[in-house]
């Protein structure tokens, strides 16, 4: 048995009407009405292919690729990624 790696895709909309078009195109977890956008996974490999499909239907207006595998899931080393630094607030002395 072989895993398919999935891409989260953050797919906004102009009415909840799309819903119905975009459920279509991926699994759909989540559609928040009041905002206006639906989080939908693809298989990773059709992913940019299924974002084109998605920009083409009309009541779409964007769609966001989730960054997560991207991300380095290990934080070694956070000094080097961030500037850390200490305020005169923080000492309590």
């Amino acid at each position: 048995m072989e895993i398919n790696h999935r891409r989260a895709l953050a797919v906004y909309f102009r009415s909840r009407r799309a819903i119905r078009a975009i459920r279509h195109y991926g699994r759909l977890i989540y559609v928040s009405k009041h905002m206006h956008y639906a989080v939908l996974y693809v298989d990773d490999a059709k992913a940019a292919d299924q974002t084109e499909k998605l920009l083409a239907l009309r009541q779409v207006t964007a769609v966001k690729p989730s960054p997560r595998p991207e991300i380095d899931p290990e934080l070694t080393d956070l000094k080097s990624m961030m500037d850390f630094h200490k305020d005169e607030e923080d000492e309590f002395s």
